[in-house]
């Protein structure tokens, strides 16, 4: 039987993960399958446990969980899924790996912001964003935690690189996923 937080954070999982599918219009896993994914999620944590918070006056460093670090939790997270299953929760399974498990920082690497020589910033292109269940932001930023919603929007249209922020206006649940700061703010404060 699972716990109330289990059930909390399982029902955060799914609505990421039900959103991200719909915003990549590819196919959904059968719900059993999501709840099973969010099941196993849950017992990595458990097991792991989450990154300790900070002291007040720690900043933290923003940090990478290497591919080799991601691989296996990945690989117990669809263990035993068909292999369309498997295909189709990679994505999403890397970014929530890395949600639950990359080191706490208090000031964002500004990723969301940042052009390339092209001129061109990635994390602002809604065609690579559907891509993100954390939309422009990386799924560890301060940010998510940090403002709240309409402060974040605010801010993310002051800082948006690509013209004005009318894509930002039209697209804000793909750029700034409100079911993702939920997360976020569950694995906060489950800290």
């Amino acid at each position: 039987m699972m716990t109330e937080r289990a059930e909390t954070f399982n029902r955060l999982v799914q609505a990421v993960l039900a959103r991200f599918f719909s915003q990549t219009g590819r196919p959904m896993p059968a719900p059993a399958v999501l709840q099973e994914f969010g099941c196993r999620l849950w017992t990595l944590i458990g097991e792991r446990g989450l990154p300790p918070p900070l002291a007040p006056q720690e900043q933290g460093v923003p940090g990478e969980m290497s591919a080799e670090e991601v691989a296996p939790l990945i690989a117990r997270l669809v263990e035993g899924f068909v292999a369309e299953e498997t295909a189709a929760l990679a994505t999403p399974a890397r970014q929530l790996v890395k949600a639950c498990f990359h080191p706490h920082f208090k000031v964002c690497r500004d990723s969301f912001r940042e052009v390339a020589a092209d001129g061109v910033c990635r994390r602002q292109q809604l065609a690579k964003v559907r891509e993100r269940v954390s939309g422009s932001h990386c799924v560890d930023c301060p940010y998510w935690t940090a403002l709240t919603p309409a402060q974040h929007e605010a801010f993310l249209a002051r800082c948006w690189q690509t013209g004005d922020a009318a894509e930002l206006a039209a697209h804000r649940e793909i750029f700034l996923p409100e079911d993702f700061r939920a997360l976020r703010g569950f694995l906060t404060r489950s800290r």
